[in-house]
């Protein structure tokens, strides 16, 4: 049975009240560790605790949720049936898919985001293994938290459209000034070298950046190595470098230990190793290791930005997208130190403006740009332009 576990709110209420969650699973276990995660948060409430996709669509007038954590494999309804139901009722609607790691959840957790889901989180094969389940937790309330609050700051009639190819979305073509009372980031001049490897770093809304991004890099992919970490689990990985390759219409695959770096292709890291590159006589080639995660995260984008700078010194170029925490700052303070570049997204395209406004904020950027701009930006200054 479905269990409503808080009130529904006045929708025009002042917005220091929590975030309304509603957990969407068949898993009476899961249903109850995520309530007993959420409780003790004070910015955060479980408003339904739900065993369906029907019952979401159902009561979601009703229970008038900011977050939805919505299974994938459900009776009656399942989580990729009723997620355009839930966003037809409710735009704004932040959906995290919540599935196991599987191909086909991963594959279904991508076409999710295509229609409208905000990110997805792997749920654990056991809820016994500590591990596993305290990363299950430390995850989605950080998702949660970040997603919950982004909507929060829209106009409460707006939805935050999904992001578009840069062809179709001509009104972002000027980055919008900053908010009154927001001082102007600081911009760094771009490095006086040739770039000669395009390193990318990503987390929440990654996937969709990176798609929009790669489809205009063709010319730049043609002649330039290109790097990427993105935060996301085993498997997940695996499947978004095959999409990476069929958008861009490039060799892109999950980077190989020992492989050597060239132009014409995309490294992904893969899921769960960190990916570091490093000299192999006169060439560059990808080191992967199982270290501990590194700014709670494993891949971590700080290792491949600082380890780039030993192969291509003031010749890397990294670009930071949307996602949260500050991973990346580091890293890219190191390679601007060694006389490289930084881009960052911003924070009006950003699906979480964590990663990319740590390195604005940070003072190490040469440019903050909307995505629809980035693509540009690396060709001219990969075709030789230095301003």
């Amino acid at each position: 049975m479905s269990v409503a576990l808080a009130s529904s709110s006045t929708p025009n209420s002042m917005r220091q009240e929590p975030l309304r969650v509603m957990v969407v699973d068949d898993s009476v276990v899961i249903r109850g560790l995520i309530a007993r995660w959420l409780e003790p948060e004070p910015d955060m409430v479980v408003a339904a605790s739900l065993r369906t996709g029907l019952d979401a669509v159902n009561q979601i007038e009703r229970v008038n949720p900011d977050v939805a954590v919505l299974d994938i494999e459900m009776p009656d309804l399942d989580g990729i049936s009723a997620l355009p139901l839930l966003l037809a009722k409710k735009r704004n609607l932040i959906i995290i898919m919540a599935s196991t790691l599987t191909r086909r959840n991963a594959e279904i957790s991508f076409k999710a985001l295509s229609l409208g889901a905000s990110d997805y989180i792997p749920k654990p094969e056991s809820t016994r293994e500590a591990g596993a389940a305290e990363t299950f937790r430390h995850d989605l309330i950080q998702k949660i938290r970040h997603l919950g609050a982004k909507v929060r700051r829209a106009a409460p009639a707006s939805s935050s459209p999904p992001l578009a190819p840069a062809l179709d979305r001509p009104r972002e073509a000027r980055p919008a000034p900053p908010p009154v009372g927001q001082p102007q980031l600081v911009r760094r001049a771009f490095s006086t070298q040739a770039p000669r490897v395009l390193l990318i770093g990503s987390s929440t809304g990654g996937p969709q950046a990176l798609m929009t991004l790669v489809t205009e890099l063709g010319l730049v992919i043609d002649r330039f190595p290109v790097l990427i970490t993105q935060h996301m689990p085993p498997t997940f990985t695996t499947i978004l470098a095959e999409h990476l390759a069929r958008v861009s219409r490039r060799p892109a695959h999950e980077a190989l230990d020992g492989e050597v770096v060239r132009a014409g292709q995309i490294y992904l890291a893969p899921g769960g190793r960190h990916m570091r590159v490093v000299r192999h006589g006169a060439e560059a080639a990808i080191a992967l290791d199982d270290g501990p995660p590194i700014n709670f995260c494993k891949p971590a984008v700080d290792p491949m930005f600082i380890s780039a700078i030993d192969v291509w010194q003031g010749g890397a170029l990294a670009v930071v997208l949307t996602g949260m925490g500050s991973d990346g700052m580091r890293g890219g303070k190191e390679i601007v130190a060694a006389g490289g570049s930084v881009i960052a997204q911003d924070e009006a395209s950003s699906v979480v403006w964590g990663m990319p406004g740590a390195a604005a904020n940070a003072g190490i950027c040469a440019a903050v740009l909307p995505l629809c701009q980035i693509a540009p930006k690396l060709i001219r200054l990969f075709s030789g332009d230095r301003s």
